[in-house]
């Protein structure tokens, strides 16, 4: 077997492009999409820098049909021509070096102190990492025309032309490269999302999106900045008004190294419905935060805390707070500043700076407490909400643990819950679940199934309305428990403070069809609709799939004089069919399933080729369910009364008048 031989000239180093092409997740985290959006940020970067400066107040986006990019300002524009001190011209070093570029040394005035790109590492990769890159800058009374393709300039690629104008600004097309890239179709969500964000941290700055495929266009401004999206947030349901603060700082990440100057800005308020937390170094999105998350939850956590033993809030021996009991209604939003950062890495979703952490969590606690100071009544409303969250978030918790303690223990369904009936087969693509109303069908049910894959489960009395009844009350219900523990599959829990008793998992669900079984009379669909109702509260994802079905049971038996018999499951079905009898016949109607004998029940309601099943599905508008739901069963009852005035009518034939 031969061997790879490893010498001295095994080793190569990368040149020019290939640096970049060769490896794109290391300048952009990835070669998948996320890295080709992280390329166009690169750009965007650039021009926001300029714009913070105050060269150009407005930026515009084109997504080209060939999903080719362009970013277009009206800022001084890239220096491009000779280069003195480097002996270079700029666009070499601008476009085909990288690090090189104009925000190394903050020191010099007429550059960036706080700098989102670094016009150079970006742009260079960005340029590297393209089919082709078309350049055109106004500067100085000129006009400079670049073209690259594949990282390398064209022949001819550099044209300078003096222009009468005095108009600056750069336009920047490129087209990432599928040789670099495994997918370059950047949604356009992705550029409403980036833009929009940016206008939020970069007040008084137009972005434009135009999306030459829909030919539709966006605009995003925000004159005032983080406060305004802060307002816009919280839809005027804030239960507070927003606080806004800035200040800045010199300090060091450790004893040993330079001051750096940071600059922060901070605006939060409270809210009963919606919470956000977003933050923002050097205009950049943090989406994973860094050393501002930390700053938030240490100060808030601290002060919020330190005012509710102030205000004596704290019952006896409770405990304390905890940060996602304040984010559960806070809607902050932080953007920083420093002329020295720290990324995690290139992609620049977190920062790690110590200094930025210890500068931001003082600066919190200082202004929270003089807020608490200035807005006492506002303050002591925001607390006890707090202390809501914080409340029903322990609850939740003590019910989630007695939850999973009722649910997870292994059991023997026969001997666990009372009265149910299990099927042999252990094959959940054909085992069925009849949950019945009461015992007496559970006695008819149990002679007429295929105890093969048919299981029965009965209800014993009227359940509780999951819809009006809160959680705590629903899993205290021996019946519901009971259920859920046949289901197999935990609870869907989707509510704000509750989130914790979420133990679903649809693998788990021991059933193919679940089937609810009632009598054909008031009674019985009323039950009907109080088991529904339990499932779209507690596991809707059933209904979603389609497995929830409701056995439809005759209401009339219908016997001919020559031996024969018919089953009608209405009113109006028993009339048409008896107007087509030329024979003598008997009518029986059904006195409930109890009294069916076993092989009516097999016929008519359990045997698959021959029962009525009715299945359960949610293609309806899902605010639409919801709606019917509440109507129905919820606490509105002058809304029922309406409903039932307008609608009753349509449902004449269904009333037991008998």
């Amino acid at each position: 077997m031969s061997q790879q031989k490893y010498t001295n000239e095994s080793i190569v180093a990368l040149k020019g492009a290939d640096r970049v092409r060769k490896r794109p997740s290391v300048i952009f985290g990835s070669d998948g999409l996320e890295g080709c959006q992280h390329s166009f940020f690169e750009i965007l970067s650039n021009s926001i820098d300029e714009a913070r400066q105050g060269f150009g107040r407005e930026i515009k986006v084109v997504r080209h049909k060939d999903l080719s990019i362009s970013v277009i300002d009206n800022a001084r524009g890239i220096p491009v021509d000779y280069n003195q001190n480097e002996k270079k011209f700029n666009w070499e070093l601008i476009f085909t070096e990288l690090y090189a570029g104009g925000k190394y040394n903050n020191n010099d005035s007429d550059v960036y102190e706080y700098s989102l790109g670094l016009n150079g590492l970006g742009l260079c990769a960005t340029q590297y990492s393209s089919e082709y890159m078309d350049v055109i800058i106004h500067r100085d009374g000129f006009e400079y025309r670049l073209n690259f393709e594949k990282g390398e300039i064209v022949k001819n690629g550099f044209v300078k032309e003096e222009k009468k104008y005095r108009r600056t600004g750069s336009q920047i097309k490129w087209r990432p490269d599928l040789e670099v890239f495994k997918d370059i179709n950047i949604p356009i969500e992705f550029y409403q999302s980036v833009l929009k964000k940016q206008s939020i941290v970069n007040p008084g700055i137009k972005f434009i999106l135009h999306d030459e495929e829909s030919d539709l266009y966006f605009e995003y401004i925000y004159e005032n900045g983080i406060k305004d999206y802060i307002d816009e947030v919280g839809a005027e349901k804030s239960i507070s008004a927003v606080y806004y603060f800035e200040e800045q700082g010199f300090g060091r990440d450790r004893g040993d190294m330079p001051d750096y100057k940071v600059k922060t800005q901070i605006a939060f308020a409270f809210n009963n419905e919606v919470n956000l937390l977003e933050y923002f170094h050097n205009s950049s999105y943090l989406e994973h935060g860094g050393s501002p998350d930390k700053a938030v939850r240490n100060a808030f956590t601290y002060e919020i805390d330190k005012f509710i033993k102030n205000e004596n809030k704290y019952n006896k021996n409770e405990k304390k707070i905890s940060f996602i009991d304040i984010q559960d209604s806070l809607i902050l939003v932080t953007n920083s500043f420093s002329t020295v950062t720290s990324y995690e890495n290139q992609t620049k979703k977190a920062i790690t700076n110590k200094y930025i952490q210890e500068f931001m969590t003082d600066v919190i606690k200082k202004n929270l407490e003089i807020y608490f100071i200035e807005n006492k009544e506002e303050a002591l409303r925001v607390v006890d909400q707090i202390l809501i969250n914080k409340r029903s978030r322990e609850k939740a918790e003590n019910t989630r643990l007695n939850l999973k303690k009722t649910l997870s223990a292994k059991m023997d369904f026969t001997n666990r819950v009372k009265k149910f009936i299990n099927c042999r087969t252990k094959d959940t693509e054909i085992r069925e679940l009849y949950i019945l109303e009461g015992d007496s069908a559970l006695g008819a049910c149990k002679m007429a199934r295929d105890s093969e894959f048919q299981a029965l489960m009965p209800i014993r009395g009227k359940i509780l309305n999951c819809l009006k009844a809160d959680y705590d009350k629903i899993f205290k219900s021996e019946i519901i428990t009971d259920l859920i523990k046949i289901l197999g599959c935990g609870v869907e829990i989707k509510t704000r403070h509750n989130k914790e008793l979420d133990t679903f998992n649809y693998d788990n669900l021991k059933w193919d069809k679940i089937i609810i079984c009632t009598d054909a009379d008031v009674d019985g669909f009323q039950i009907r609709t109080l088991v529904l109702t339990m499932i779209y509260r507690l596991v809707p994802t059933l209904i979603d799939r389609g497995n929830i079905y409701i056995a439809e049971s005759p209401l009339f038996e219908i016997n001919t004089s020559d031996g024969n018999t018919f089953f009608a499951y209405s009113e109006k079905e028993k009339n048409d069919f008896v107007k087509t009898l030329n024979k003598k016949y008997t009518i029986q109607r059904s006195k409930g399933l109890g009294e069916n004998n076993p092989d009516m029940m097999w016929q008519t309601t359990m045997c698959p080729d021959s029962r009525k099943l009715i299945r359960i599905s949610s293609k309806e508008d899902y605010y639409e369910i919801q709606r019917m739901f509440e109507v129905l069963l919820g606490d509105d009852l002058e809304g029922r009364k309406d409903f039932i005035e307008e609608n009753g009518e349509h449902y004449l034939e269904m009333l037991d008048l008998s």
